[in-house]
């Protein structure tokens, strides 16, 4: 399929040290969304009862029944499994900019290293792809947290920071990753 193959060359040239390089960050983004999944599994990540993504504060909260979850959070982009396309947090006009951040981050990243389908405003994906967006997308930003929204009709790939959780009696504690 083409979708990852270096700016400027043909798609049957070999891909050498920069399709390594790729690889390599794809592996190491599935592994960071898998130890970040089960780290943050420990304040209930995945077991909420809603959530929700205030775009002018940059909050993403989780309820739950005894307490809320609350993390500044940056939108990467977006995966419709109806219309088999990602949409990039920067291209979506329904988005605003500082909530593009990270997205932003992985074009700037794409076109410095010759990446042109992570810097391509959408591209087809089905599942698989849209994974492997999300994978390299979090390894690239070094992101701490890590969340799928579904919504109506697509799926919001989320990354976050620091958890601030919230008791029904007011009392808060943090749950923080170190990326480094």
């Amino acid at each position: 399929m083409g979708l990852f193959k270096r700016a400027g060359k043909p798609e049957s040239a070999p891909q050498g040290p920069a399709l390594v390089g790729l690889s390599t960050l794809l592996l190491q983004g599935e592994d960071m969304i898998d130890q970040l999944a089960r780290a943050h599994m420990s304040w209930g990540l995945g077991s909420a009862d809603r959530w929700g993504l205030d775009q002018r504060t940059g909050v993403i909260t989780w309820t739950f029944p005894d307490k809320t979850a609350t993390a500044p959070a940056q939108i990467l982009g977006s995966w419709s499994p109806s219309s088999s396309s990602w949409r990039w947090a920067w291209a979506n006009e329904s988005i605003l900019p500082e909530m593009s951040r990270d997205a932003c981050a992985v074009r700037d990243w794409a076109e410095a290293h010759g990446h042109d389908a992570l810097a391509a405003p959408e591209v087809e994906a089905d599942e698989q792809t849209a994974a492997t967006l999300a994978a390299l997308a979090v390894r690239i930003t070094k992101a701490t947290g890590f969340y799928r929204g579904r919504g109506a009709r697509s799926i919001a790939i989320i990354t976050f920071g620091p958890v601030t959780l919230t008791a029904q009696d007011g009392s808060t504690s943090s749950f923080k990753i170190d990326s480094e």
